[in-house]
């Protein structure tokens, strides 16, 4: 081998073991509670911050790096929960919908009438199940035609794209 060749050999083989070390760090997510926004940082959320996933290792990212960019900047914008209970049958339906239209969503499976009480107030009126919020913007009870309306305000594709994995049912 040319000595110049080993040499770039080796600079691509260091920067690509460099580029391995910085993927393997903890990614954090969050909801900011004042604009309502999802946030992923490399940084801790302040203290206090409820909802905070971490992610560790390469994979920290991967998942959302793979949506498309219009899917990434609408979930970034107008982050998704889906509030639903054990045992509903319209909640099958309404995650069988947002899975359908390639959307990521955070789903709060509710089990206490205390909870669905501070959800009405978080909404603004009664709360009925399944219920979601898409950024500011909220509706409760199942019905296609609203919720698809708030998703394509929000910049939602109309159908999923190749290769999305849907969200199944949430762990208890």
């Amino acid at each position: 081998m040319h000595p110049t060749t080993a040499v770039r050999f080796a600079a691509i083989a260091a920067s690509l073991l460099a580029a391995s070390a910085v993927n393997a760090q903890q990614t954090y997510r969050w909801i900011d509670a004042r604009s309502g926004v999802t946030v992923i940082s490399d940084r801790p959320p302040p203290p206090g911050t409820p909802g905070v996933t971490v992610s560790e290792g390469a994979n920290a990212g991967e998942d959302e790096q793979r949506l498309p960019y219009a899917i990434r900047q609408a979930s970034a914008r107008f982050p998704v929960v889906l509030y639903t209970s054990a045992d509903c049958g319209a909640c099958q339906q309404a995650r069988v919908l947002l899975n359908g239209r390639g959307v990521p969503f955070v789903e709060k499976l509710l089990t206490s009438q205390d909870e669905l009480t501070a959800l009405g107030r978080q909404l603004g009126g009664d709360a009925v199940l399944p219920s979601i919020s898409v950024g500011r913007q909220s509706a409760t009870g199942f019905t296609a035609a609203t919720w698809n309306e708030l998703l394509d305000f929000a910049g939602y594709p109309a159908t999923a794209p190749y290769g999305f994995k849907p969200a199944g049912p949430p762990r208890e």
